[in-house]
């Protein structure tokens, strides 16, 4: 079993369910998935960009332990020289063991490697509970061989938990160890 399950499963969830008071157990908050994306908006010609992406699919199945979808449009908009059917963007939806290692690996290893790394942002919570963290380099991950890759592109990370709250889905986020950013203390005038 994995070190951050282990840790959820005897600390993480019996201390938020006492901070919450909650009675069921199914109300306990917990992550349900982790999707990591990556959107390639390059003016380039679709099939330049398919091998790129086909390039990043192979990077995201290193990093994840998962095979990666392409993912393409699905309507044409001149403005952007896009046609429906062009391959856009590559993504990973990691759920159970692989999302438990995934996370585990961003938690101990690659945030620690952000250049200039303050925290991650404490405001990242969309309405639904769930939390996104932009990375601007692919590189941070210790799998990626700096030589194979075309370029340095970003990438998005979308870990989803059950709760609607925002409040308990930071706290469980912040008891499995995401290094979240100092508050900022109110400024004096």
């Amino acid at each position: 079993m994995n070190r951050l399950k282990k840790k959820y499963q005897k600390e993480v969830a019996p201390k938020l369910t006492t901070e919450f008071k909650l009675k069921n157990v199914m109300a306990v908050p917990q992550i349900k998935k982790i999707v990591v994306n990556m959107g390639v908006s390059d003016p380039q010609e679709p099939r330049q960009r398919k091998t790129a992406l086909e390039n990043i699919a192979k990077q995201f199945e290193v990093v994840t332990g998962q095979k990666a979808l392409i993912t393409n449009a699905k309507k044409s908009i001149a403005g952007f020289k896009l046609r429906a059917g062009d391959p856009l963007g590559v993504k990973v939806t990691l759920r159970h063991q692989n999302m438990w290692e995934f996370l585990d690996k961003l938690l101990s290893i690659v945030l620690p490697r952000v250049k200039d790394f303050r925290g991650t942002s404490r405001t990242a919570f969309d309405g639904q509970g769930n939390y996104n963290l932009g990375l601007e380099e692919q590189i941070v991950f210790p799998e990626i061989n700096y030589d194979q890759i075309e370029r340095i592109r970003g990438l998005q990370i979308t870990i989803v938990s059950n709760t609607k709250d925002k409040e308990k889905s930071f706290r469980l986020l912040e008891l499995l160890g995401m290094p979240f950013a100092k508050e900022e203390k109110e400024k004096k005038s």
